[in-house]
Parts: structure tokens; sequence; C-alpha cells
């Protein structure tokens, strides 16, 4: 069975569906929920599904990234997760943090990759008159937002919408999209998946 450790920073709608489908035969389990935002609704909800949970705020640490991941993995790596799952953690990691956990680190960003890494992903494919957007689950390599594909899920973009709309439709599409992905990737399955 593998240990899955997943990072939050908000409300944490993706972690609570993928600790959801961690059950049955599913080769993973969720061991611990961690965020760098003490406040992040999603700890309780982790902490009430039975997960244990952590924070470290990163606001003391200023620009010393390096000593809020040492912080991070300190945590983490008491937990020795098999997987380090991010679902919606927004603090762009280093180089060696990455290197710590790589080949067993897995992310969800809100647009079809390699379209629109980094923020405002809705607005821009709005703006870009895109017919169509969604979200990609990839392996985090050092490169924001350019790892490996795993798997992607679409969504037509309708006339008239704002990203918010948007936003609602394609975390639809996430919420379907990152436990199936997940799931395969526990089991050693790293062929992209397209819902």
């Amino acid at each position: 069975m593998k240990r899955a450790a997943i990072l939050i920073s908000g409300g944490g709608s993706n972690m609570v569906r993928l600790i959801e489908s961690m059950v049955g035969d599913h080769p993973a389990r969720a061991v611990l929920v961690g965020s760098n935002d003490p406040n992040a609704g999603g700890l309780a909800k982790a902490a009430a599904m039975g997960v244990g949970t952590f924070a470290v705020d990163h606001r003391p640490f200023g620009r010393d990234r390096a000593g809020f991941e040492a912080e991070l993995i300190r945590h983490l790596d008491a937990a020795q997760p098999d997987l380090l799952v991010l679902a919606g953690f927004m603090r762009i990691l280093t180089p060696d943090f990455v290197r710590h956990f790589e080949g067993r680190m897995l992310n969800i960003h809100p647009s079809l990759l390699p379209k629109y890494p980094g923020l405002h992903t809705h607005a821009r494919a709005i703006e870009a008159g895109d017919l169509e957007a969604g979200c990609t689950v990839h392996e985090v390599t050092a490169d924001l937002d350019a790892g490996p594909i795993l798997g992607q899920a679409r969504v037509p973009v309708l006339a008239g919408d704002t990203p918010d709309d948007l936003a609602a439709r394609v975390l639809v599409q996430e919420h379907r999209l990152y436990p199936a992905v997940l799931r395969r990737f526990a089991a050693g399955d790293r062929t992209r998946l397209d819902l």
C-alpha cells in the first residue's frame, strides 16, 4: 500500500475527493495533509476524515524559500510518503524540493497544459478566444507546470463565460480526473488518461 501525503493551500476540494477515492482496492492511502496556511479550510476537513495534518506558515520565512521547504520536508519525511500530491498548493517549489520527491510528486493545473502555466488560467483562455479549456494532471519537475502530462479533461468555453463560470465547470472535471490519475500512478501506470 502506497502512502500519500497531500499539500493544499485552501479549502481542499480536490484533496477531499482524493481521500474519498483512496479506499477499498485502491493502491494508496492518504497518511498526511499539509498546508502553507494554518487557517486553510482543508486542514479541518482532512482531520474530520481521520487524516493527520500539519501547517508550515510560509509568511514568517519571507524570502527564505529553502527554510520554509526544509520545514515542509521535515513534516513530510516523518510520514514516509511514497507519493506527494499537490492539490491547490499555491507555492512555487524550488528545484531542491522537487528533487527530494522526484518521480513521486503529482500536481493538478486548471488549464490544458502546455497552455497557460501559472495563474489566471481561465481568464487567459477566455481572452484568447479558446473554444475549450480544462485541467491537467502532471508529474512535478523543476520547471513550473511543465512535467510529463499524465491526464487531461476538457470542457467547452461557452459564449458569455466569466472566469468563475469556467472555473466551476473545470473543477467538476478536476474532481473526476485527479482521483483517476492518482489511482493509476500509485499502481505504477504512467500512461496518459484523457477524460
